[in-house]
């Protein structure tokens, strides 16, 4: 069995110090912002444990998740300035990944292939 869901989801972490807290919580809200008005997007938040944050997020395709990508790099470049990525997955059928290994191999993401399942 195999599935043929398209969907991708990129699974962020990020370590964020104490004092750049409130900072980077305040981006967030830029982030979802910025994320809403794109058409590919099919859920986008934060959820927070401490001073770690991670993005929940998932696209329609590849495509989708690149023009994110893209669309958040100013708030991404930002982020990064006050905090840092711990971890970073990025889930889907191999089909839509083999489109973004290259585009995200400077950020050193784990890929993790969808093999089994479906979606409504």
């Amino acid at each position: 069995m195999t599935t043929t869901d398209t969907c991708c989801t990129i699974v962020p972490y990020f370590s964020v110090p104490e004092e750049n807290l409130d900072e980077f919580k305040a981006l967030c809200g830029e982030f979802v912002e910025q994320t809403r008005k794109e058409p590919g997007c099919l859920y986008y938040g934060f959820s927070f444990h401490g001073n770690q944050a991670h993005c929940r997020e998932g696209y329609r395709d590849a495509a989708g998740l690149l023009a994110h990508l893209q669309n958040v790099d100013a708030l991404l470049k930002r982020a990064l300035k006050i905090s840092e990525i711990t971890r970073l997955e990025v889930h889907g059928p191999e089909s839509e990944l083999a489109q973004l290994r290259e585009p995200l191999a400077a950020l050193k993401a784990r890929f993790f292939v969808l093999e089994y399942g479906f979606r409504n």
